[in-house]
């Protein structure tokens, strides 16, 4: 309102006509920008967020300079908007491509501190909010969360608030991962909002128009050069009325005596204005002036008050005109203003600009990082469970139930991924299905667990013969994994294998695509990954391997079939493939290479660990020599594993095909030669057999 009463600004009619009105206020300072706007009209929205006063004025400052600065200049000055609630904003580059366009998007984040407490338990405190956010809207929607159970692992929530400061407390229960929590609260709620930048508003109070934040800074400097220039004009009328009194009291004291007869010999007052006017030759402003002055003027010291005062007003009235035909004096007092009402008026910034971009919050950002089971029925069906609820229990025991499986249906594949991971569905088709394990449902030990076809785009026809799990492209891993896997290693039945690179299988559809080619009555039994330098060893269903260099596998293409991988005797089939690393890490106490095992799984339940030294590197399609003795007590092999030696506090899982599950360590089986039975694992039930078998990292 400041100069309002100088004719600073036009005023018009109110509404009825009764009085006037201002068509804008002659504001020293951008409101439009500091204090922000919200509003709709007809086919129009605006939505201006405030500003830091003091970012603005120093914008303003440069661009008087300035006055061709474009707008990606003034994020020297301004970084964003700045809420009085405080709170986070991300991405300085969108930002200022919003402000640029005068329309965009601004990502806002409250304030949140995950904190310890001294019992060990931890706490997340939210200290500032979004913009335009309701606080007890905003705890509502969290009990709302807890209660839906959208948001798990959540004990407790307190809005300790005061005069102080905003402060909302929420306990974490013991076991959850409170970063994932505040992930979730994040995707969930208002502490993570867009504001939608609006920059609409009326040039000349007439256009609507969308302006960029250079547009609204000359704009406002060009009324701030119309409200200076009137007031200036006005000052000036104000200087030259009040110069002329002056010089008509100057005229009476000069003259007093005469003056003070002619006043004497005047009929009335009248009389002796127009007497005044007509002896001394004054206007009737000044002859006004003097009738009214007092005699206590006549004294030395008020003549000189009044000498000085026409000095001083006539020396005003020089400066005012000078500022009027000077631009650059009129820029100059503009600054100033601006200056002083920065340093009168200014604050710290309370918005926290982050000028990296936040990573969308995908799905997989809430989903703990852990290790899971996974295991899949020949009925189709799947589930992942953690790994802890199987306890670990001694060899040979009976194990516990692992899964209720309706009738004809027998646990099938049992593995461990990570629930990042992405996991691929080989069928008996030659294709490959691809999802990613959180999306596979957690059940419980016993549950039967969902049918595959609710993921994958499978036939009914199609059976799912292998599973690999696939690590996720992150930023963390990508370089570790380019380093290591290059190919994927698939064998089938009836031992053909084949090696293709990793790269043919990044971009796998859900409706599946081509792994290999399948000759009929075969089938595809395993898929490793390689780095192309080891060495592969296979395993048969009647006890043989055989070891050979990866090299001897030339890479081919995903519809190609592949190459004989072992010659096999009437009725044996292959079981499993596993790979011999070549770069093994070195051992701290011997200082040489760590060994590895071969662990070969029965069907009854028997199993060993055979140093892999006593196989020897034999050419691709052989006949393999024998892995272990056959019969009718240990059963058929079931599975084959390498293990490392550094790794000996692994565990063994064995599932069997009525479900039932035991994990005893892997130290506890005992270790034999090549042509040995083996020591029992699992004492299993009548008519049972092991179905499959992982080992897992303690």
């Amino acid at each position: 309102m400041r100069d309002i009463d100088k004719d600073t600004v036009n005023f018009v009619d109110n509404y009825d006509g009764m009085t006037k009105e201002p068509t804008v206020l002659p504001s020293p300072l951008p409101q439009l920008l500091l204090n922000g706007s919200l509003g709709i009209a007809v086919g129009m929205a605006t939505n201006i967020p405030p500003h830091n006063l003091t970012e603005v004025m120093d914008a303003l400052i440069h661009m008087v300079d300035h006055p061709k600065a474009e707008t990606e200049d003034l994020f020297e000055f301004i970084q964003g908007p700045d809420f009085p609630t405080g709170g986070i904003i991300y991405d300085q580059k969108e930002i200022i491509t919003a402000y640029s366009q005068g329309k965009g998007s601004i990502l806002m984040r409250g304030t949140a501190d995950i904190v310890e407490k001294k019992d060990g338990n931890e706490q997340i405190i939210i200290t500032e909010i979004p913009y335009q956010v309701l606080k007890s809207t905003l705890v509502e929607d969290l009990a709302n969360l807890v209660t839906e159970k959208k948001v798990e692992g959540i004990k407790d929530i307190r809005d300790l608030s005061d005069r102080e400061g905003m402060r909302i407390v929420i306990d974490v229960k013991k076991g959850y991962e409170p970063k994932r929590i505040l992930n979730r609260l994040y995707k969930f709620t208002n502490l993570q909002k867009t504001f939608h930048l609006n920059l609409l508003a009326l040039v000349d109070g007439i256009q609507p128009e969308i302006l960029s934040l250079s547009d609204v800074l000359k704009y406002f400097i060009k009324h701030r050069e119309e409200v200076v220039t009137r007031r200036t004009k006005f000052d000036l009328e104000k200087a030259k009325e009040r110069a002329h009194i002056l010089e008509g009291l100057m005229i009476a004291l000069k003259n007093i005596d005469a003056v003070i007869q002619t006043i004497k010999k005047s009929a009335d007052k009248e009389e002796a204005r127009v007497n005044l006017i007509k002896k001394f030759k004054l206007t009737e402003k000044q002859a006004i002036a003097i009738l009214e002055m007092r005699l206590q003027t006549l004294a030395g010291l008020e003549r000189k008050k009044i000498e000085d005062e026409l000095k001083e007003i006539l020396e005003i009235i020089k400066d005012l005109i000078a500022i009027l035909k000077s631009p650059e004096r009129l820029k100059a007092i503009i600054k100033k203003e601006f200056v002083e009402a920065k340093e009168k008026f200014g604050d710290k910034r309370r918005t926290k600009v982050v000028k990296g971009k936040l990573g969308e919050i995908t799905e997989v950002d809430l989903v703990p990082l852990e290790e899971t089971i996974i295991t899949l029925t020949t009925g189709g069906y799947i589930k992942r469970i953690n790994p802890a609820t199987y306890k670990i229990q001694k060899r040979g025991g009976k194990g516990i139930m692992g899964m209720k499986t309706m009738q004809d249906d027998i646990v099938e594949h049992f593995l461990t991924a990570s629930t990042h991971d992405n996991i691929m569905f080989f069928t008996d088709s030659g294709k490959v299905f691809q999802t990613q394990v959180y999306e596979i449902p957690e059940g419980t030990r016993v549950a039967r667990g969902r049918g595959l076809l609710n993921f994958l785009e499978l036939s009914t026809e199609e059976k799912v013969l292998s599973l690999v799990p696939m690590h996720a492209k992150t930023a963390a891993n990508a370089k570790d994994e380019a380093s290591k896997d290059k190919y994927l290693v698939m064998i089938t039945k009836n031992g053909r294998i084949k090696k293709t690179a990793l790269e043919e299988f990044e971009n796998v559809r859900k409706s599946g695509i081509i792994a290999i080619k399948l000759e009929k009555g075969d089938a595809l039994k395993k898929v490793v990954k390689t780095t192309g330098e080891d060495d592969i060893i296979l395993a048969t269903k009647n006890g043989i391997s055989i070891r050979f260099k990866e090299k001897d596998i030339r890479p081919m293409g995903r519809a190609a079939a592949g190459v004989k991988g072992i010659r096999l005797k009437k009725g044996d089939e292959v079981i499993g493939m596993d790979v011999v690393k070549k770069n093994l890490p070195i051992d701290e106490k011997t200082k040489k290479p760590v060994k590895q095992y071969f662990l070969i799984v029965m069907d009854n339940g028997y199993g060993k660990r055979t140093d892999v030294g006593q196989y020897k590197v034999q050419g691709r399609g052989g006949s393999g020599i024998k892995t272990a003795k056959i019969t009718s007590k240990t059963g058929s092999v079931i599975m084959s594993s390498i293990l490392e030696e550094t790794l000996q506090e692994e565990d063994l899982i064995v599932i069997s095909r009525k479900g039932q599950v035991i994990r005893t360590s892997v130290k506890s089986i005992s270790l034999l030669g090549r042509a040995t039975q083996g020591v029992r694992i699992m004492r299993l039930e009548e008519g049972d057999k092991v179905a499959s078998g992982v080992c897992l990292k303690d």
